[in-house]
């Protein structure tokens, strides 16, 4: 009985580290062809220049700002940093919140990625892109009614935008570094954002596009998401790779039968597993055989824009409660479209 138990256990353990590695090989390229690009753009794309052409009309706004994620090509692992910077330099409300939501998603690498995991639905790939850009578009005209966004951001964070307003005659504005955590000083070197002063955001020297240091910086910037994101790639696909084999086959044949549950339990396990959105598609096809497509596609779009691990960062550009009806209306047009989708189509 006990040889039975342990050869058990082995198998087990066996098929868990196959899929484990094969989740791995096969989501890892995408991670860093991420990486790659978000870290180019940081340095190619003038950001000042893109926030003046901004459209001021909130649904345009919502809009501009969920396609923005084709220049930024970043998760939701990089997407907070980026709009904290785009709130800071001025830009609309809509456009913040609309790249915040919809980035994780719309953007070349994540679409890649879902129509490869995907290639036998196509129309799982397009729903996900409707379904994240209704929703994008819906929260940024929301909370584009608070046309000063000062009083849903942290006081410090607030400060900074104050002192943007205060310096925005000048010619040039500083750089962006660090998926926007960073302003380059007027020295050159680093300055962290929630650490800037009036004096900081002076012009600093021109620096030539394509030199030393902006190599530097871009390949420090690498290191750093590698670090970050590269971690998480391995977590989530361990999470996935016990799922499968571990978890009871009852309990979650169990939860994917009713529409309405199926959708709902994977809505939680997106938040709680919080997976790179550049590989969530790998993680969730593993259930395709289970739940309804409805619920994938719930894991899918929710998942990128409710991000446990990621509400340290929301912290630092949002108050508590900003953050809650963020989550809760994302959460409440997610329910509703999937729902739809399963029950209609």
């Amino acid at each position: 009985m006990n040889f039975l138990q342990n050869a058990l256990t082995l198998s087990q353990l066996h098929s868990a580290f196959t899929l484990f590695t094969s989740l791995l090989v096969e989501a890892l390229p995408f991670l860093l062809l991420g990486i790659l690009l978000s870290s180019a753009l940081l340095f190619f794309v003038d950001e000042q220049q893109l926030i003046s052409r901004m459209p001021q009309n909130p649904v345009l706004g919502s809009l501009f700002g969920s396609f923005v994620g084709f220049l930024f090509p970043v998760c939701e692992c990089g997407n907070v940093p980026v709009a904290r910077r785009l709130l800071t330099q001025g830009a609309p409300t809509s456009v913040a919140i609309g790249f915040l939501l919809a980035a994780p998603t719309i953007n070349p690498i994540v679409i890649w990625a879902t129509w490869v995991a995907f290639r036998d639905q196509p129309q799982v790939v397009v729903l996900r892109i409707v379904f994240c850009m209704i929703i994008a578009t819906v929260v940024g005209v929301i909370f584009s009614f608070q046309k000063d966004p000062r009083p849903m951001m942290q006081p410090e964070l607030a400060k900074r935008v104050l002192y943007r307003l205060q310096v925005r005659q000048a010619p040039e504005q500083p750089s962006l570094l660090q998926s926007g955590t960073y302003l380059l000083g007027q020295n050159g070197s680093p300055l962290r954002l929630e650490t800037a002063t009036p004096a900081d955001f002076t012009p600093p020297k021109p620096i030539k596009r394509f030199s030393a240091q902006n190599f530097r910086l871009f390949m420090d910037n690498m290191v750093q998401e590698v670090r970050e994101l590269g971690g998480m790639l391995v977590l989530g696909s361990a999470i996935a790779a016990s799922l499968q084999v571990l978890a009871p086959r009852e309990l979650v044949v169990s939860l994917g039968q009713g529409p309405l549950t199926s959708i709902l339990a994977m809505m939680l396990l997106a938040a709680v597993v919080s997976i790179c959105s550049t590989v969530d598609a790998f993680f969730v096809l593993a259930f395709a055989s289970t739940f309804t497509t409805g619920s994938l596609l719930a894991f899918m779009v929710f998942g990128p824009m409710v991000d446990l691990k990621a509400i340290g960062l929301l912290l630092s550009i949002f108050k508590p409660r900003v953050i809650a009806y963020l989550f809760l209306i994302a959460g409440q047009l997610t329910l509703l479209l999937t729902l739809s989708y399963t029950y209609f189509f």
